[in-house]
């Protein structure tokens, strides 16, 4: 405990920062929340130590104010070796735990709005999204900030709604909300069977013995590995920890809710990106002070203030939506299991398709494996088999009213088994991860492609709302009439989801489709009435990008169709293989999860491709096998290291001048080498130029004090970013 005038280092969160010097104006400890202000700018910081600038005490502020509430001992050790891992600043990772800065304010005093159910008004798009807004909040009064964050519309949209009554005033201060004070208990709905019971055991002795452990529930799609999870979620909190239950963002559905509400007898307290920012707040709060012990959320529910964290469960834990690269580069896994292994205590990793560090780390005996074979309830694995499209190509087809022939996409065989399927009253689902229309707007004369102006990459036709739109910035431009160029007429080439229905309606005129992506459902509560479509029937062929691939289960889908497996396979990432793998074996887990036997069709030109060899086979253990066997060979992750350096700038010239000096004062590594700087494969985004260094070693190779310290000797100019990404999963 500090006493009064003693001067200790305060920890605020900021990117740059690293700890400011500052004294107390009351007893203290270290890890305790304190207000400071730096350069006149309120902040929240955490005390980190001992003061050690060695400035004169008359230079140095008091804190403003000292609160309670405090971080563990545990949780500074997690932010520093979090920080020496990524090569974030030790504020940039307390930004991410101390990331909604009003928790420790009263309630601002802001205009509520409730929105009126009885209103008789027609239901434009942008009124159902605000709608919408309020049943994913369940009907809180909400701010306009809260509507234009949530729903994404603009405030013209809003102030009509106003006028007209659609939404009305109600409190002028937010609420303080004790909806969260939720006590969980087994309703007995649930009985494991004999291979769900032996993983929910070995889990439980890790959890009764206490340490650190790490479990890969290794279970095929439809096993029930979330019955087994849910079992270990309430031994922890029982036996009065907290517990955290990550998902990817997409996998957090209403079916999932529903599942855990059954078992638990309560919903869960849910942590994502649309929160309301009242909401945040209030599970911030609740967290901190213990009275919410049990949270699903993705992966920034990590750095919520746990207290007395006893279980991390990642479901997914391969999903790629894990790496964050935005507000710091890290890998939400690897540091709940770094935040577990310090606090001394058990994480469970859930997947059907692990990830290839996983199995790795099971091979060497750091994980345990717990393996479900079957499918719960006797369900059956569906059939999956290939269509080559050398062999079978897809015909062409007319649009009414137009000539001009369509190039198809549905090969004959994928059509046949589309057919037989809606003749049995059964749903199908088409996949497809590329979103809007077409990829590529060309001139056939003289070659010109539609290219953002603000990025290196061509835009995408999307036909639902008329426009490019760049993928990157998202950026919209009109489709030119005619070649800006030669004045010619410019084409549409390649597929995406848009124009798969635009096919499927004509070859299928009779079904109702619908499409699934980014672009057509904005909000969660659009996401959970196209399922209940799907579950009521009102949907026969459902087409759609990853978003589909996994957390949905719908009994009467019974074929799945990939229409261009081939689109993941040669990237310029080591993992593509990897990836392609997981991400259609987790597709072709949608088909067949009822009574009713599933087919799995897969439309490729390279119809050997060990990949499919493998997702036909259902044998993912011999090509993960190759595919570690491969990387061991090439010294790639998990048998070695990788660092990459994105530098960026708004000049080009100042880039390259940069790098070049970078380049010049680059170390020589011991068991490993610097590359680059190379012009990165995305050059340009939002009109920032990019070049990228990566820096290999073994396995065993230190690499982050060599970067550290190259980094240190070097002055980065106002115009210039640095971002560090240890392990990158993306190359672009």
């Amino acid at each position: 405990m500090f006493s009064t005038g003693t001067i200790v280092k305060v920890l605020i969160p900021n990117v740059v920062n690293t700890g400011y010097d500052y004294r107390l104006t009351g007893p203290a400890d270290i890890g305790q929340f304190v207000r400071v202000s730096v350069m006149r700018r309120p902040y929240i910081g955490v005390i980190f130590g001992f003061g050690d600038s060695g400035l004169p005490p008359d230079k140095i502020k008091n804190v403003s104010e000292i609160y309670p509430q405090k971080l563990s001992d545990n949780d500074l050790l997690w932010i520093q070796k979090m920080s020496n891992w990524t090569l974030m600043t030790p504020g940039a990772v307390l930004r991410l735990i101390i990331n909604v800065p009003d928790a420790f304010l009263p309630p601002k005093i802001e205009q509520l709005y409730n929105f009126n159910f009885d209103a008789d008004t027609k239901m434009t798009e942008n009124r159902q999204m605000v709608m919408d807004a309020y049943s994913s909040n369940d009907n809180t009064a909400m701010t306009i900030n809260d509507l234009r964050n949530i729903s994404h519309v603009s405030i013209s949209v809003i102030n009509t709604m106003i006028k007209r009554g659609i939404l009305t005033c109600a409190q002028t201060r937010p609420v303080e909300m004790d909806e969260f004070n939720f006590t969980y208990h087994d309703t007995g709905c649930v009985t494991l069977n004999a291979e769900q019971s032996v993983a929910a055991d070995a889990v439980a002795a890790s959890l009764g013995h206490g340490g650190f452990s790490v479990h890969l529930l290794d279970g095929i799609t439809g096993s029930g590995k979330t019955q087994v999870y849910f079992d270990s979620v309430l031994r922890a909190y029982n036996a009065g920890k907290s517990v955290l239950l990550m998902m990817p963002e997409i996998a957090l559905t209403a079916q999932f809710m529903t599942r855990f509400k059954n078992r638990f007898g309560a919903p869960p307290v849910v942590w994502h990106s649309n929160l309301t920012s009242a909401r945040r707040r209030e599970i911030w709060r609740g967290v901190l002070n213990k009275k919410i012990r049990i949270i699903v959320g993705t992966r920034s529910a990590l750095f919520l203030p746990w207290q007395d964290l006893g279980l991390i469960v990642i479901d997914e834990e391969h999903d790629t939506s894990y790496k964050q690269e935005d507000m710091g580069n890290y890998h939400a896994r690897d540091m709940a299991i770094l935040r577990a292994k310090i606090a001394g205590f058990p994480v469970v990793l859930a997947s059907a398709t692990p990830s290839a560090e996983t199995l790795h780390n099971v091979e060497i005996g750091k994980y345990k494996i717990l393996k479900l074979k079957s499918r719960f309830g006797g369900a059956q694995l569906p059939k999956i088999s290939t269509i080559d499209l050398r062999e079978h190509r897809p015909t062409d087809y007319m649009l009414p009213g137009d000539d001009t022939p369509q190039h198809g996409n549905l090969s004959p065989v994928l059509c046949d088994a589309i057919t037989d399927t809606l003749n049995s009253n059964q749903q199908v689902m088409l996949f497809i991860n590329r979103r809007g229309f077409a990829p590529i707007t060309q001139c056939r004369k003289c070659g010109w492609v539609a290219m953002c102006p603000d990025c290196s990459v061509g835009m995408t036709y999307h036909k639902r709302i008329g426009k490019l739109l760049c993928h990157m910035c998202g950026r919209t431009m009109a489709l030119p009439q005619k070649c800006p160029q030669c004045d010619n007429a410019v084409s549409q080439f390649g597929a995406g989801l848009e124009r798969i229905q635009q096919e499927v309606n004509i070859r299928f005129p009779n079904a109702k489709t619908a499409l699934v992506s980014s672009d057509t459902i904005p909000t969660r509560q659009t996401l959970e009435r196209l399922v209940g479509d799907m579950e009521n029937g009102k949907i026969d062929i459902v087409i759609g990008t990853q978003i589909l691939a996994k957390g949905h289960h719908f009994p009467n889908l019974t074929l799945v169709g990939v229409v261009d497996a081939d689109m993941g396979l040669f990237g310029t990432d080591f993992r593509a293989p990897e990836h392609t793998f997981q991400q259609l074996f987790q597709v072709a887990g949608r088909a067949g999860r009822g009574e009713l036997p599933g087919r799995v069709l897969l439309q490729t030109y390279q119809p050997t491709n060990p990949v499919f060899a493998a997702i036909c086979a259902c044998d993912r253990d011999s090509f993960m096998s190759a595919d570690l066997a491969a990387r061991r060979v090439a010294k790639m992750p998990p048998f070695g290291q990788l660092i990459a350096l994105i530098v960026e700038a708004n000049n080009e010239q100042k880039l390259k001048q940069f790098c070049d000096e970078l380049s010049a004062r680059a170390p020589t590594l011991n068991g490993g080498k610097i590359l680059g700087p190379i012009a990165a494969q995305i050059y340009q985004i939002r009109n920032w130029y990019r070049m990228r260094f990566l820096i290999s070693g073994d396995e065993r190779a230190n690499l982050q004090p060599v970067v550290s310290h190259w980094l240190s000797g070097i002055r980065t100019p106002p115009n210039i970013r640095i971002k560090i990404d240890v392990n990158p999963q993306n190359f672009m």
